[in-house]
């Protein structure tokens, strides 16, 4: 996943108003030291969720017709999580989680051939997204959020997650079929 994965924690310029920060720069974060070389120089769909304490969405993605999503929390605090989905990938089923709060203003490209998701664990939580395809609703995928043979770490503090239907009845990485995820 390394190289692929862009994540960072922005320079904010601070003063008595509050403060301003750039958050998507196509052509100079696609230069970063990290060098993940997969940020595209535009988005074409901008999101915005606001979700309470405990609420998990995810892990989801889009096939045909792949999407990359760059994602910050505009205010409060969540983890934010990626699973490696393309089958011929030496990190196959491997996930990794970041940690985005409004404080720090930490951004995450998430690149085609990984699913993704979410959970809130501060008292409430914006997140933007910006998409690097728009949304194919024929071509929405979504993998069940606590599947054994990923094995997610979600965190425990949380009494109870708050779920929708179709991320609480989706299918285990197993009853995937093999064109659901990526080469």
């Amino acid at each position: 996943m390394e190289g692929l994965i862009y994540y960072d924690e922005p320079h904010r310029f601070v003063d008595d108003r509050g403060f301003f920060q750039e958050v998507f720069n196509g052509p100079r974060m696609g230069q970063s030291s990290d060098d993940c070389g997969t940020l595209p120089l535009s988005m074409v769909q901008m999101n915005h969720s606001r979700s309470v304490k405990g609420v998990l969405r995810g892990l989801h993605w889009q096939k045909p017709n792949p999407v990359g999503k760059f994602v910050t929390c505009l205010h409060g605090r969540i983890l934010d999580v990626v699973v490696d989905i393309r089958q011929s990938s030496p990190t196959f089923k491997e996930w990794k989680a970041y940690e985005l709060d409004s404080e720090r203003g930490q951004r995450l490209w998430v690149p085609e051939g990984f699913a993704h998701g979410f959970v809130v664990i501060s008292p409430i939580a914006d997140v933007l997204y910006l998409q690097s395809a728009p949304f194919d609703s024929a071509g929405d995928r979504v993998l069940r959020w606590n599947d054994p043979a990923i094995g997610i770490d979600w965190p425990v503090m949380l009494n109870k997650f708050i779920i929708s239907e179709k991320d609480k009845s989706a299918p285990l990485l197993s009853e995937l079929p093999g064109d659901a995820l990526f080469d």
